[in-house]
């Protein structure tokens, strides 16, 4: 068998551009190359699509859970073996285990698990995403106002810690119980630091972004909003050209035309990217989860808690995808780059991740027509097909 493979029969959609009548070449699970469908090399193993869109692997940056399982009640290796499969169903071919605001013991179990899924290379699987517990409990959303709490020095030296185990680490906090030194030592150490659930003003969140924090977790949502005399987190995710932030795109947590102003006035070369915030019930037919002691329930599209607030999302990326393209009235290529190589940008893992060039880890999906997932490809190998038990 040829360690070369040519995946050939869809329209094929690079991450920048699309290419018709062509194929796409995969050596040793990573891309070497897009030819023509006529100049494949005869030494390659050929696998034919029948139709449809060859497009890069979705990359979730806020994954809660999936599959029945939510990571704040399982934060195991096979909690995120599981995770990942589910979304994979789904076209994620990489996404962050997110852990919401927890005990110090729940954080460091998730940490371990982190370390333990880079070590046996789990699929779909390359970081963490631990958002908070310092965040503000005004703008606290879902998470048990009983487990935030500023970050301390002891704090700080896990987190650290974490980033020498896993190979990505995102960390969410507000931008007022976390100080500008902290932000700058966890940035330094190749820490991804967002803003979210945040009160604070303009001024202290273009100081933590001043101080190395360049992303904003699920913008609108659990932050101090634009405002005629404070322009509040949002404003200055806005105003700051370099600074990305995710979105969850499901026409409930932001109005359609918030999100179309937002993306006209993002820009530079921080750009605003899909997240799920998808919960355990991706994948599955779950009415009702728990998280830390509390139930929320699905309905209608959305998941809340007793009192109604928003508690992650029902939604997973294709949908996300759908939900830009159909409805906001993206072009189909501009929608997939905010589920592709926006994230790998806003990561820092757009060498690797986000698009189908030369070098990039071979993740993709196929299509039909309809944009519905007819298989999931990671790192050049089938882990899903549509119909296939």
């Amino acid at each position: 068998m040829s360690d070369l493979l040519a995946v050939a029969g869809a329209r094929i959609f690079d991450g920048h551009d699309w290419q018709d009548d062509a194929a796409l070449l995969i050596e040793f699970g990573r891309v070497c190359g897009i030819v023509q469908a006529g100049a494949i090399p005869a030494n390659a193993e050929t696998v034919h699509l029948p139709g449809g869109m060859l497009v890069p692997g979705f990359i979730d940056l806020q994954v809660n859970g999936g599959g029945g399982v939510l990571f704040n009640n399982d934060p195991t290796l096979e909690g995120i073996r599981a995770i990942c499969a589910a979304h994979a169903h789904l076209g994620t071919t990489a996404l962050l285990p997110t852990l919401i605001t927890d005990s110090v013991e729940v954080n460091v179990r998730a940490i371990a698990a982190g370390a333990a899924a880079t070590a046996r290379g789990v699929p779909g699987f390359p970081g963490l995403h631990l958002e908070g517990p310092h965040l503000s409990i005004a703008r606290k959303g879902t998470h048990d106002p009983a487990l935030i709490r500023p970050m301390d020095d002891a704090d700080l030296a896990r987190l650290l810690a974490a980033r020498q185990q896993v190979p990505n680490l995102l960390c969410t906090v507000a931008a007022e119980t976390v100080t500008p030194a902290q932000i700058a030592a966890l940035s330094a150490a190749g820490i991804v630091v967002s803003i979210g659930h945040s009160d604070a003003g303009a001024d202290t969140a273009a100081a933590a972004f001043a101080a190395g924090a360049s992303m904003a977790t699920h913008l609108f949502n659990a932050m101090s909003q634009l405002g005629n005399r404070e322009p509040g987190v949002v404003g200055a995710v806005l105003a700051h050209d370099s600074v990305f932030a995710g979105l969850i795109a499901d026409g409930i947590h932001v109005h359609p035309g918030t999100i179309d102003v937002a993306l006209r006035a993002k820009s530079g070369t921080g750009r605003i990217f899909l997240v799920t915030d998808a919960m355990s019930q991706t994948g599955t037919d779950i009415k009702t989860l728990t998280l830390n002691g509390r139930t929320i329930t699905r309905s209608d599209g959305a998941l809340r808690s007793a009192d109604g607030t928003l508690a992650g999302a029902d939604l997973d990326m294709i949908d996300a995808v759908e939900f830009m393209h159909s409805r906001i009235g993206l072009a189909l290529d501009e929608a997939l780059r905010m589920a592709a190589l926006y994230p790998a940008q806003a990561m820092g893992i757009a060498a690797d991740y986000g698009h189908l060039r030369p070098g990039a880890i071979a993740n993709f999906v196929h299509l039909d027509p309809n944009r519905h997932v007819l298989s999931t490809w990671i790192s050049g190998a089938e882990v899903y097909r549509a119909g296939r038990l």
